[in-house]
Order: C-alpha cells, then sequence, then structure tokens
C-alpha cells in the first residue's frame, strides 16, 4: 500500500479526533486549569471520552473512589476490545506497552477489519502514534485558543453536553435501539432523584447491568 493511501486512510480519523480534541481543549482552559495541563491529559491519559468525565471530576474534587468507579465504568470494553486486537503482532516489550497505553476506539475499529488482519507492528503502531499525536496536538491547540475566549462568554461549557447528545442521536439512528434509550433515561432520572449530582456512576452501573442482562438474556 502506498504512503498516499494510507494517509487517505488515517486522515479521516485524525479529523475526527481533532474536532473532539479541539473541543477538549477549549474546555481544559475554560475550567480555570493552565493550558498545559490539556496537552499533559491528552499525552499522559490519552482516554477521549474518559477525559472529559475525568475534567469534571477533578476539578469538582470528586472522592478518589468515584474517579476510579467512573474510569472502570468508561473505559471497561477495553476487556472485550483486548480479546481481538491484534497485539500478538506488536512484539517486544515497549511496543506491546505503547500499544495496550494508545488501544482507543478508532484504533481498534481500523485494526478489527478484515483487510487489517495481516498488518505490521509498523503500521499498528504507527496507526496508534497517529492518533495520539492529533489527540495531543489538536487538544493543546484547543487550549491555547480557549486562553483567547473572553470570560464573560457564557454557554461554552455546554458544547461537551452538545457533543455527546449528537454522538447519541447518531447512534440510535444507526441502531434504533428504542428499548436501550428509554431504559438509560431512566436510569439517569433515577440516579438523580437518588444521589443529586453524585448521580453520573450509579446511573452508568445501573444501565451497564441492563446491557449486560439483555446481552445475557439474548445468548441465553
Amino acid at each position: 500500500m502506498t504512503a498516499r493511501r494510507v494517509l487517505n486512510e488515517l486522515l479521516p480519523v485524525g479529523f475526527a479526533v481533532a474536532a473532539m480534541g479541539l473541543a477538549f481543549g477549549v474546555l481544559v482552559a475554560r475550567s480555570g486549569l493552565p493550558w498545559w495541563w490539556a496537552t499533559i491529559f491528552a499525552s499522559v491519559i490519552f482516554a477521549g471520552s474518559l477525559e472529559f468525565l475525568l475534567l469534571g471530576l477533578v476539578t469538582a474534587v470528586a472522592p478518589l473512589g468515584q474517579v476510579a468507579a467512573a474510569a472502570f465504568l468508561v473505559n471497561f470494553r477495553h476487556v472485550f476490545y483486548a480479546m481481538s486486537f491484534p497485539l500478538h503482532r506488536v512484539p517486544g516489550v515497549a511496543a506491546k506497552a505503547y500499544s495496550t497505553f494508545a488501544l482507543t476506539d478508532e484504533a481498534y475499529a481500523l485494526t478489527a477489519r478484515p483487510d487489517a488482519q495481516h498488518w505490521s507492528r509498523a503500521r499498528i503502531l504507527g496507526l496508534q502514534a497517529f492518533v495520539h499525536a492529533f489527540w495531543a496536538g489538536s487538544v493543546t491547540l484547543g487550549a491555547l485558543g480557549g486562553t483567547l475566549i473572553p470570560p464573560e462568554v457564557k454557554g461554552l461549557d455546554f458544547a461537551v453536553t452538545a457533543l455527546f447528545l449528537v454522538l447519541g442521536i447518531d447512534a440510535f439512528r444507526a441502531r434504533r435501539d428504542v428499548p436501550a434509550v428509554v431504559v438509560a433515561i431512566a436510569c439517569a432520572l433515577v440516579g438523580h432523584a437518588v444521589f443529586g449530582e453524585q448521580m453520573l456512576v450509579a446511573a452508568m452501573a445501573m444501565f451497564t447491568l441492563f446491557l449486560l442482562a439483555r446481552y445475557a438474556a439474548r445468548g441465553a
């Protein structure tokens, strides 16, 4: 495969990652943290949606147990990724460690395709490094740009909520899973009624239990 074809394959992924990265960078700048914290978050944690969640928990000084529970629930899907991700084609301790660290939704989606079953170590690591670099770079740009936005400008915090609403609407259009939507809303309402502003972990736990129960029922 030519370098141009590889680049054409990776650039759409990079731009999609960059869109979220810019939004996250602006959010970090608006949270009151110095802009360089955005670069540290993006480079060291590198967990996409979890970083949005962690930022809110960190700035709210949430208990460590709540942070750990939220991280576990959000990233639980990676347990299943590890079962089919081609880590056996990435020899070397350091390479395996980085490949495990940089296992994102985008990297998994691309390497799980039938035509990617013979990708080399260099290509898998190159893909992951490409996504990592786009994420860290866009987050940093977003944070630097966010410092230029006057503090009196209101409503930017809702950008993240709007982003996840759009992702949720797209997911519904693709699967038309009405019961999942109804149960998710019910979990959120019950979580808020019982735990107030600390509803997130409880609501996610209830919804995860629903998904596991439904999966078990379908497999029975």
